[in-house]
């Protein structure tokens, strides 16, 4: 592996600048000796691309990119790696798990329950005293060898005198014995409304709640496990952040969050752009919080907050804030707990009336709106609201849905009528790998056939509407793309089992392309991001296995060796690692991501 800086005294070769390419044409970085996928339409493949600020300058050949090079140019020789345009998540939590991150224990990718279970001991033994050990969703009982979940009881065992909370996906969550006491549950505890604190015989709390079906209990859990103070947060985010260049995410669409409000839990974020900025870009929609309360929140923010402004003081990459969701109104949530019966939003009157306002609000303010949607019933009512405001307003003479970016998450059951009539009023859809955590429950409820196509990727193609790719991390799935990736490609869940069927899977340079291009779509920036061409964004991911060769099951576990987002190195590994500077150690001290790092397999120290 070659890197070259090219300042000061070094080779003579490197400083032989062409006569005709002027000190406006010289690159400021050429990435050289690569496989490289552009996705442009005419030159899918090249060897080399140069970087001028922001954005890629040229792309070709070795012979023609070197020839760009001048006395301040990095040069790097990727060794015939593949490089490929920057991952971009359609459906991401980072503000939230900015504020987080520090104080979790992940067991993303952790193969043995055995092993997770020591990772809780050992992290209990440094956890201090009025702290949790928190394992706050990510993963599946599935992906361990032993194909199950946690009890209590062994919680209990390996951590007796220190609280532990694991949440599973927003089915449901385990606590040990001390965390019962802690959590104050006990015999007579109320449950909030569409939650279950499960009882033993003798009528004492067993250390499990469940959502049945909404998540409220869940998120009422998780927020009491306390917040990290301010100078944690910070270095939460910059560790997280990170962490996802580690797996050459560039970009993500950040779809707000139970639990996260505007704008004092995105401090971390909002304070890390407007200062260093940030190491990817990240389009944030706004996440009404309060039930009954959405349409003011929603109507302060419509008046104060400006979409598309951008608070990265530095450079274009940073926090861009996009529009409204995924959650509108309470009244109409959809949830994706496929332990429960699905929803039914008609059994709440008041869910309609809020649901227009809301989206009647956003439209004439054209404000961008997402919204999360598992099961076709939903989405047919939802949809209904959204053609009954677009005749509203064009009635009044208003634009209404016309050339207003809008989306629905998930889709996991939505059949073709509801495809077509998204397709008529302009919106897109947002995919993510939620089955691969979550899909042998979906199959014991639904079956092995309605599996199979849920969502219906190939049907939603077809359709001709922008889908996007992404992975709704970090507790319902885990914020790693390549996951995602294998369950488009492989159509299984990250404990082996076959969902997807061969006719609704995808080929690798489709599913890259979903993962790039598609997600663009959502943010706007489908005219600047997805492509490695001149005039697009200098954001670039160097693999760590060829992505287009490897064997299907080695695509989960590929990484970045080097990441670029807007032509700044900000993620290096292997060979490449002495090119980005290491973060300093992470606040707190206890942190259990100094021990075990974050997706395993890679240490945080």
């Amino acid at each position: 592996m070659n890197v070259h800086f090219c300042r000061g005294a070094v080779a003579p070769l490197l400083l032989l600048v062409p006569a005709a390419v002027t000190a406006q044409e010289l690159a400021d970085l050429v990435i050289y000796n690569a496989e490289v996928t552009t996705q442009a339409s005419g030159s899918p493949e090249a060897s080399a691309v140069a970087v001028k600020g922001e954005k890629i300058l040229d792309v070709g050949s070795d012979q023609k990119i070197l020839a760009l090079r001048g006395p301040q140019t990095k040069v790097v020789d990727a060794e015939g790696r593949r490089l490929i345009p920057g991952l971009n998540d359609s459906h991401l939590h980072p503000t939230r798990q900015a504020r987080y991150y520090a104080a979790e224990l992940r067991w993303d990718g952790v193969p043995t329950l055995e092993q997770a279970l020591e990772m809780v001991r050992q992290v209990a033994m440094t956890t201090p005293r009025g702290q949790w050990v928190r394992v706050v969703g990510g993963w599946s009982p599935y992906q361990f060898v032993e194909k199950r979940m946690p009890t209590p009881d062994e919680l209990t065992r390996v951590a007796p005198n220190t609280p532990v909370f694991v949440l599973h996906l927003y089915s449901g969550a385990i606590y040990n014995k001390k965390g019962i006491e802690v959590a104050g549950l006990e015999a007579d505890t109320p449950a909030p409304e569409g939650g279950t604190i499960e009882k033993s015989a003798d009528g004492q709390p067993t250390g499990r709640i469940l959502a049945t079906p909404r998540p409220t209990i869940l998120y009422q859990a998780v927020g009491a496990l306390g917040e990290l103070p301010a100078d944690a947060q910070a270095s939460s985010a910059r560790h997280f952040y990170r962490e996802l260049n580690r797996f050459g995410l560039t970009s993500a669409i950040d779809a707000g969050g139970g639990g996260h409000m505007y704008p004092t839990q995105y401090k971390a974020s909002i304070d890390m752009a407007r200062t260093e900025g940030l190491p990817l870009r990240i389009s944030y929609y706004l996440f009404a919080q309060k039930a009954g309360q959405e349409l003011k929140d929603i109507q302060s923010w419509v008046e104060s907050e400006r979409i598309n402004a951008n608070l990265d003081a530095h450079n274009e990459s940073g926090l861009v804030l996009e529009g409204a969701g995924e959650q509108l109104v309470a009244s109409a949530g959809d949830f994706e707990n496929f332990r429960a019966e699905r929803p039914n939003l008609d059994a709440n009157p008041k869910w309609r009336e809020e649901l227009t306002a809301a989206v009647r609000t956003l439209v004439q303010r054209r404000w961008p709106i997402r919204i999360h949607a598992t099961y076709d019933e939903s989405i047919d009512r939802i949809l209904s609201v959204f053609e009954s405001v677009d005749r509203e307003e064009k009635a009044a003479g208003r634009p209404g849905f016309s050339d207003l970016r809008w989306a629905i998450d998930h889709v996991e059951t939505i059949q073709l009528p509801r495809i077509a009539r998204i397709k008529a009023l302009g919106g897109g859809v947002m995919i993510q790998n939620r089955m691969a955590f979550a899909g042998e429950e979906f199959i014991e409820r639904y079956g092995q056939g309605a599996a199979g196509h849920a969502p219906p990727i190939q049907q939603l193609l077809a359709a001709g509407i922008p889908v996007g790719a992404g992975t709704d991390g970090t507790r319902v799935s885990s914020y790693n793309p390549w996951l995602s990736l294998y369950w488009l490609v492989s159509g299984k869940s990250v404990g082996g089992t076959q969902l997807l069927s061969e006719a609704n899977r995808l080929d690798r340079a489709k599913a890259l392309e979903l993962f790039t291009l598609g997600s663009a779509w959502f943010s706007g920036d489908e005219a600047v991001k997805g492509r490695i061409a001149p005039g697009q964004y200098a954001d670039m991911a160097l693999l760590s296995a060829d992505y287009f060769t490897v064997p299907e099951e080695s695509i989960r576990r590929i990484e970045s060796v080097l990441t670029v987002t807007g032509g700044k190195l900000v993620y290096a590994a292997g060979p490449y690692k002495s090119l980005v500077p290491q973060l300093e150690p992470i606040l707190p001290s206890w942190s259990p991501v100094r021990t075990f790092g974050g997706y395993y397999g890679t240490p945080g120290k």
